[in-house]
């Protein structure tokens, strides 16, 4: 079964809500930075839970670039269906 952004979108939802101090609602468009104001330990550990989850390498230099939640499951896609 191929994975796309939208089977991924909701179980990253489900890896982000513990994280979400704030209680926003989460969208594909929920920015890391500013919505859920995660801090950079805070982040590693969620890349470490999705590194997990799809049994995948998430590459640090392509974290820089990953401002939202959609584009999150978006690059997951990407990897897992390599």
């Amino acid at each position: 079964m191929a994975h796309t952004r939208e089977t991924i979108l909701p179980k990253l939802m489900e890896l982000i809500e513990p994280l979400n101090r704030r209680g926003i609602a989460l969208t594909g468009d929920t920015s890391f930075a500013s919505d859920l104001e995660l801090d950079s330990l805070t982040v590693m550990d969620l890349v470490a839970n999705i590194e997990d989850e799809y049994d995948i390498i998430l590459p640090m230099n392509l974290l820089p670039e990953l401002e939202t939640i959609g584009q999150l499951a978006d690059a997951v896609a990407r990897i897992v269906n390599g």
